[in-house]
């Protein structure tokens, strides 16, 4: 079993309120969550308007696989989430 580890930071400017947060980051754990062998949270800053931070942590057989499940996700997130991504990291939870 492989475990991986991604956690996004994001920056959400001009955002006033915890609900105008939580509408600008819609759908992120239905979403990424429906992903076989994923499993989504938002793991930071949850009091914060205008900072957030949402963990991802993929298992498989294969680290490339688990790898590769991460990957499409942030590149997803990239490209649909309304916010600055201010810092990404990964790391391997098991080999």
């Amino acid at each position: 079993m492989n475990v991986r580890l991604l956690t996004v930071d994001f920056r959400l400017g001009g955002c006033r309120s915890l609900k105008e947060k939580r509408q600008r980051l819609k759908g992120m754990k239905d979403r990424f969550g429906r992903t076989p062998n994923v499993a989504v949270c938002e793991s930071g800053y949850q009091n914060v308007h205008q900072r957030a931070q949402w963990s991802f942590i993929a298992a498989a057989a294969s680290g490339d696989v688990a790898e590769r499940a991460l990957a499409e996700i942030l590149q997803s997130i990239e490209l649909s989430v309304d916010a600055e991504l201010i810092d990404v990291a990964q790391e391997t939870l098991l080999p």
